[in-house]
């Protein structure tokens, strides 16, 4: 449940698109880092009172590792200027339910000025779209892509598996004058665009945006519980079966370490075997990268061979990807490794961003 705590903000840290990174002092003497959503709860400043959800940050958890602001309770933000009765600003309701649910104008409701035009799109019109289970694919996805297409539009959807808030992402903050735009779907919110659905979401990434590429994946902070069905990435498989039903072409971005300390994780991790293996219905392209190193290249295969059935396993050239990932406008960073420390997981993304590539017109 929540862990509630009340300070006063000492700082300002930092702030990037969306967030706002305070230093808090606690009345008992002690200072915790915290993170504030201007959108939501205002914009604080120091010896503003705030009230805290410290839960995140009491557990240790090395993505959510912050206290986040509830409230400034004594300085309210003012109400946004549209009328509180009228759904002229839109009425998708994220977060639902919850005490801090933003009201969102969805990109294909009534009041939407996109409304007509994606009241009638049906299809993708064979869009390269990549699945990833981790937010840390994202970067290095994208290198891949602008590495053989570097004018490619490419469209972010931000699934509701991981962080809600597209704010909380200094990665996407990063990436933003690299993207045509950032559609938050589901339960997700803080994009560009809002859609209810990843359906929704992937039309208006491709007739809205104009995109020639998408890439799916949950926000920051993944959730595992060590079993089979247990993780939040097993929305994959259900993103493939989205991209098969609108027309468009699912490219599978593998999940590969030799470097995860973790057994279940290490070769292709179960994440990516349990959600294209048992969860996608529909046929995705896998990329491999070549160069892995023998043995870890070995068991790929050994893994991936029970998919063979229903993907297609690509196998993808991965020369000039290196120099692309090291030239990547945000730093690269999985589960606590950069690019040297898990080589394998970054090529495997950015291969399957090349192979996207390679399949636009």
């Amino acid at each position: 449940m929540v862990r509630w705590r009340s300070g006063t903000v000492a700082a300002v840290r930092r702030r990037w698109a969306g967030a706002t990174e305070l230093d808090v002092d606690l009345s008992d003497g002690t200072r915790m880092r915290a993170l504030a959503y201007p959108a939501l709860v205002g914009d604080p400043e120091p010896g503003d009172r705030v009230l805290l959800n410290a839960g995140a940050l009491l557990m240790g958890l090395g993505t959510g590792g912050y206290a986040l602001v509830v409230a400034l309770p004594d300085r309210l933000p003012a109400d946004p200027p549209q009328a509180a009765d009228s759904r002229a600003a839109g009425h998708l309701v994220k977060a639902r339910y919850t005490p801090l649910q933003p009201i969102m104008l969805g990109v294909d409701e009534v009041a939407s000025p996109h409304h007509a035009l994606l009241a009638a799109a049906e299809s993708l019109d064979g869009m390269p779209v990549i699945t990833a289970d981790l937010h840390s694919a994202l970067p290095a996805i994208l290198a891949g892509v602008h590495a053989d297409a570097p004018d490619a539009r490419v469209a972010y959807l931000l699934t509701d598996g991981g962080a809600l808030p597209a704010w909380f992402s200094r990665t996407l903050a990063g990436l933003a004058d690299h993207l045509v735009g950032t559609v938050s779907v589901g339960q997700a919110f803080g994009g560009d665009l809002e859609a209810s659905t990843l359906h929704s979401g992937l039309l208006a990434a491709r007739h809205v945006l104009g995109a020639d590429v998408a890439i799916v994946a949950q926000g920051p902070g993944n959730l595992g519980t060590g079993t089979r069905w247990g993780f939040s990435g097993v929305a994959v498989g259900e993103a493939v079966n989205a991209v098969a039903a609108l027309g468009g072409r699912a490219v599978g971005s593998l999940r590969i370490s030799a470097a995860d300390p973790r057994p279940r994780h290490r070769g292709v991790s179960h994440h990516s075997l349990t959600a294209y293996g048992r969860v996608a219905l529909a046929a995705a392209e896998l990329v491999v990268p070549d160069g892995l190193d023998p043995a870890l290249a070995a068991d790929v295969a050994t893994g991936l061979a029970p998919l063979e059935a229903r993907h297609r396993i690509v196998t993808v050239a991965s020369d000039g990807l290196d120099a692309a990932l090291r030239a990547s406008p945000v730093g690269l960073s999985t589960m606590g490794r950069g690019l040297d420390a898990d080589h394998a997981y970054f090529l495997a993304a950015a291969a399957a961003g090349r192979h996207a590539a390679g399949l636009l017109g």
